[in-house]
This record gives structure tokens, C-alpha cells and sequence, in this order.
């Protein structure tokens, strides 16, 4: 059977694997959060979890790691036909990294009420002004995926 972003089964496996890179980022003290780029055939081309705190930079996302290391693979910026997963709702800066490496679809977990650029706050993968639209699939194990988050800043809320 031929990979496809569309399908509930897949879509539940690859926010699992998210949820398990979020789980590095958290125990490097960061925000958890896992993603994970795979091919039309279901390859797994780059994986990624948010590296801010070990690294220092503003730009450690985790769909930004893994689309890089996509693109290693692929030795190319397009990622046309690939599939991004990420265990929470891309921001404003990770939904134009997605549209600018032409990825096909994005698969979500958590929304992102404050900051998130695929459906709640803003939409920039499907932004009509654009020269590439992005499919989304929103709300992938979604309480899942918020209560790691909610987990991880429960102590910051005292």
C-alpha cells in the first residue's frame, strides 16, 4: 500500500514518533516538541526536536531541525511530496520553512493557541498569497501531544 498522509493510521504512528523526540528536547531542558519528515514512500528523511536551549539558538525548532536533515538526505531544499509531522501546531517561522521547502503535507498534534501559523492563530500554510500551499492535518492525538506540553510548564506556573 502506498504512503499517504491522509491515512489515521499512519498519521498516529508518525505524532508517536514526535512525541518520543519531544521527550529529548524535554530532557535537555527545552520546550518538548518532535518532528519528523518522511518521503512519499513513507522513508523516514529527517527527524528533529527543539535544540533552542542546548544551542543557543532562536532558530533550534524542531520542524527546522528535521527539514534540514531532510534535506541532507535528499541533497535538496525541495521536499516536494514529503510529509512534515510535528507534535505541536508549527509557528509562524516553521510554517515558512515548510512552504519554502515546497513540503506537500503537515501533520499536527497539539494546536497552538499563542503562536500557532497552521489553522488557529494565523495560516500560513494555506495563505491564498502564496506561491505554495501546504495540506494540513490538524489535531493529530491531540490531547496527547498538550499534555506533555502541559506537563513540561507546570512547574513555571506557580
Amino acid at each position: 500500500m502506498a504512503f499517504t498522509a491522509r491515512d489515521a493510521a499512519v498519521q498516529h504512528r508518525l505524532i508517536g514518533r514526535c512525541m518520543e523526540l519531544a521527550a529529548l528536547a524535554e530532557a535537555a531542558g527545552d520546550v518538548p516538541v518532535g518532528a519528523v519528515v518522511v518521503s512519499e514512500t513513507g522513508e523516514v528523511l529527517g527527524e528533529g526536536f527543539n535544540t533552542r536551549v542546548r544551542d543557543a539558538d532562536p532558530t533550534g525548532h524542531a520542524e527546522l531541525n528535521a527539514l534540514r536533515a531532510a534535506a541532507r538526505v535528499r541533497g535538496s531544499w525541495r521536499l516536494e511530496d514529503c510529509t512534515l509531522a510535528v507534535s505541536l501546531e508549527p509557528c509562524t517561522m516553521c510554517a515558512g520553512a515548510i512552504s519554502q521547502a515546497r513540503t506537500a503535507a503537515v501533520v499536527f498534534g497539539a494546536w497552538d493557541e499563542k503562536a500557532g501559523a497552521s489553522g488557529s492563530v494565523f495560516d500560513v500554510l494555506r495563505e491564498p498569497r502564496l506561491n505554495h500551499w501546504v495540506e494540513v492535518h490538524p489535531g493529530v492525538r491531540a490531547e496527547e501531544c498538550a499534555a506533555q506540553l502541559r506537563s513540561f510548564f507546570e512547574p513555571f506556573r506557580a
